[in-house]
């Protein structure tokens, strides 16, 4: 049986954290573009990110426990169900990640803009809800749409937003890239969980339409993310340097490749963990070439 420190460890699901740092790394990227950074707003959105993240990996642990998903796994071990960990303590985990995350988001809206709150408020009852609530929408396969919108679009803007106090153009068109990015990482999840999802009734997109169109929108979503950098330099928002966001394609295409080519969910596992370096990637490329 493995140690509470492990399954712990694997209940954080540290590859997906490239979810939360990627949008707030291109974000002060943007911010710094334009002349207009500011460190301490930058840190405190990492905060908040880092702490959506983990609130819902914990919120999704100890809800697809309760709901019976993980009574057949093929991933990595979860928390809640493994017997290691008592799912209360799950849950407390994810309660005490979701109030850092409010903590920290509170007195960064208060500082910036109070309005932020309700936009705060909107990613805390979106996280709970994904897989938690009498009618989760992570089981009605609106689980891609949460991930871009969140994780892409409102993570870049917002910390973009809390730096320099506006919205732009180049914010929004590189909050999407990082936001294809993050929903191709569950693309890749739900598409490894496919049969055992359809098994527990946890009706994912992925269960919905399909192994082949899952793996052809993964394909569109990475196709797309390296898209935005053209349109990034076609519009005028930055020189050719931003181009060097495409060295992270060999990256991207490699859990792409796998995708097409196995079902074996170590294999996915794997393919899951190199798209978070990939979006990780393409944050650290966008920001060479923004700054260059």
């Amino acid at each position: 049986m493995p140690r509470a420190a492990s399954v712990w460890w694997s209940a954080v699901r540290p590859a997906t954290l490239a979810a939360s740092a990627a949008p707030v790394l291109a974000g002060t990227a943007v911010a710094v573009h334009e002349g207009g950074a500011d460190w301490a707003a930058g840190i405190a959105a990492l905060v908040v990110a880092l702490g959506l993240q983990l609130g819902v990996n914990f919120a999704n642990d100890y809800s697809d426990f309760l709901r019976g998903a993980d009574a057949i796994r093929v991933g990595p071990v979860r928390a809640a169900s493994s017997g290691v960990v008592p799912p209360e303590q799950v849950r407390l985990a994810a309660i005490a990640a979701f109030a850092i995350a409010a903590t920290a988001g509170v007195a960064l809206s208060l500082a910036v803009d109070w309005r932020l709150l309700i936009v705060g408020a909107a990613c805390l009852l979106a996280g709970w809800l994904y897989t938690g609530g009498p009618r989760p929408y992570g089981y009605l396969g609106l689980g891609e749409l949460f991930v871009f919108v969140f994780f892409g679009l409102v993570a870049t803007v917002g910390t973009v937003y809390v730096e320099t106090r506006h919205i732009t153009t180049l914010s929004i068109l590189i909050g999407c890239g990082v936001g294809f990015l993050a929903t191709a990482m569950l693309v890749l999840n739900n598409l490894r969980d496919i049969e055992t999802d359809a098994a527990a009734g946890k009706r994912t997109l992925a269960t919905r339409i399909g192994r082949r169109p899952t793996q052809l929108l993964l394909l569109v979503l990475v196709a797309a993310a390296f898209a935005v950098p053209i349109v990034i330099f076609m519009t005028g928002l930055a020189s050719v340097t931003v181009m060097a966001m495409h060295f992270g394609i060999p990256i991207a295409s490699v859990p792409v490749r796998t995708a097409f080519a196995s079902t074996a969910p170590p294999q996915l596992v794997r393919a899951l963990k190199r798209m978070a370096a990939a979006e990780l990637a393409y944050a650290l490329l966008f920001t060479i070439g923004i700054l260059l």
